[in-house]
């Protein structure tokens, strides 16, 4: 496509042209109440293990499963939902993500044995396994020279339901019991339900799928909430769907695969999406990615649960960790809300450098000082001290854990951006999955040095990867093609 043809404009230079307004702001409001909704489905496994364990008399190992099933769960859904969204559409992908998470939370509310709950928390998984679709949706609707912010401001969604998921339970649990944090806290589930009617569909994923005249049309509404004007000219979709484009096509950008025109793309499903990303202009990115995500799914989950067990201290191993002066169940709530505002400064800290150093440079700089605030945590510390080294671990590891998050879908093009996103999503789980059996196995059998030792090892690993990708997306229009 010649950017340079009088009369013509790409939809990254209409939403350039549009500007950040009121029309992002509802789609950034309800793509962060999906992340909202994640949070605190994962923030409840801090909490609910020890609270079930205790009233049906669970052993360690079942208590951790109540963790590991989520994820488990998260791995499948993930890769699912990518699918689904990209061949059917963002909004489809939202409608029956929103459906499965709400009913399956609610209905775990009355689990009337263990086996129940693992099975209906494994659906709750299965659903917020999709919620990176709603990062990429929302990823399609911003300019990109201020993408790398946005998705910043974005992940706060996430860092505020883990707030309110801590304070609810601090409350709750006080004067109910473990049922009423799981129906409480499937009421924002249902709202993305009740919202789902007035949530746009993305114009780039329309422009892939040849639907240009449909993309305009959003592109129009765009413009007259937020008050701006579209480019003069005729929209063209990057991926030179129409006549004219094909006539001249791109010298600088190959197809990622030869059959991937509109009537081919329209009858290929599932599995072709997957295979598209070990292409060989993918293959290295995604392994890359693979790795990454594994990392700072594994460091970030890791030390959420880390703080619940070095907080409540019942393994009896620390006791030490068991003088700060509350009462065990108190000092659990607190520490969990004091970590979880540890994002805010980290999120902000990342804000501030994603597109200014970009990408690859914030995600090192962040994994750098996650690694320096656990290493102290080798050898058993103070309550206090303990507190604050969780504390700067939590905020450095959720900013690595916020960029690769948003860097994921920027390395994919539209036509399968939402399926690498999630399978990439979905390996990362499997480092939620095995996270518990070393914060809430090692750690009860008093083997602290050893767990911590593992993810420091985790994240020099996640340190070198970030090395080896290619190029960094700062700045940088989405693709519609591999390049």
């Amino acid at each position: 496509m010649d950017n340079e043809q009088v009369g013509l404009y790409t939809l990254d230079e209409a939403l350039e042209s549009l500007g950040f307004g009121k029309f992002q702001a509802f789609v950034l409001a309800y793509a962060g109440l999906g992340w909202f909704v994640e949070a605190m489905e994962i923030m409840i496994l801090s909490f609910i293990g020890q609270a079930v364990k205790s009233e049906w008399g669970l052993s360690s190992s079942q208590e951790s499963l109540l963790s590991t099933i989520v994820f488990a769960g998260m791995v499948i859904g993930a890769y699912g939902w990518g699918t689904i969204s990209d061949t059917y559409g963002r909004r489809t992908g939202f409608l029956t993500i929103s459906i499965v998470t709400s009913g399956a939370g609610f209905l775990s509310t009355f689990s009337p044995n263990y086996l129940s709950l693992v099975i209906l928390r494994g659906f709750v998984g299965f659903g917020l396994g999709g919620t990176s679709v709603f990062l990429s949706w929302f990823l399609e609707f911003v300019p990109a020279s201020s993408r790398g912010m946005w998705m910043i401001v974005f992940s706060t969604f996430w860092t505020f339901g883990s707030i309110f998921e801590a304070t609810l339970v601090w409350i709750v649990m006080a004067k109910l019991n473990w049922r009423w944090v799981l129906a409480l806290s499937s009421v924002p589930s249902f709202a993305l339900l009740f919202l789902y009617g007035v949530a746009p569909e993305s114009p780039r994923y329309l422009c892939m799928k040849g639907r240009t005249g449909d993309a305009l049309r959003i592109l129009e509404k765009i413009a007259s909430v937020n008050r701006t004007k579209l480019p003069a000219g005729v929209l063209i979709s990057s991926r030179s769907t129409d006549k004219a484009e094909e006539s001249t096509p791109s010298e600088d950008r190959i197809p990622l695969l030869p059959s991937l025109s509109k009537s081919s793309m329209q009858s290929k499903l599932g599995l072709s999406s997957f295979f598209m990303l070990f292409s060989s202009k993918l293959i290295k990115t995604t392994a890359l990615l693979w790795v990454l995500l594994f990392g700072d799914s594994f460091s970030y989950y890791g030390i959420i649960l880390l703080t619940s067990k070095l907080s409540s201290g019942e393994s009896g191993c620390f006791p030490t960790i068991q003088s700060s002066g509350y009462l065990l169940g108190d000092s659990l709530y607190v520490n969990a809300f004091i970590t979880s505002i540890a994002e805010l400064p980290g999120l902000f800290l990342s804000a501030l450098l994603v597109d200014r150093v970009g990408r690859k440079q914030t995600m090192s700089i962040m994994f750098g000082l996650a690694f320096i605030f656990l290493l102290p945590l080798l050898t058993r510390q103070s309550a206090v001290l303990t507190t604050c080294l969780l504390f700067g671990a939590r905020m450095n590891a959720m900013a690595t854990f916020t960029v690769a998050s948003i860097y994921a879908p920027e390395l994919y093009p539209t036509s399968v951006r939402t399926t690498g996103a999630g399978v990439a999503s979905a390996v990362g789980r499997i480092g939620g999955m095995v996270c518990p059996l070393v914060s809430v196995a090692l750690v009860n059998a008093c083997h602290q040095t050893e767990a911590i030792a593992i993810y420091l090892a985790v994240i020099v690993v996640s340190l070198v990867c970030i090395q080896l990708f290619p190029y960094d997306t700062k700045g940088r229009e989405l693709s519609d093609t591999a390049c």
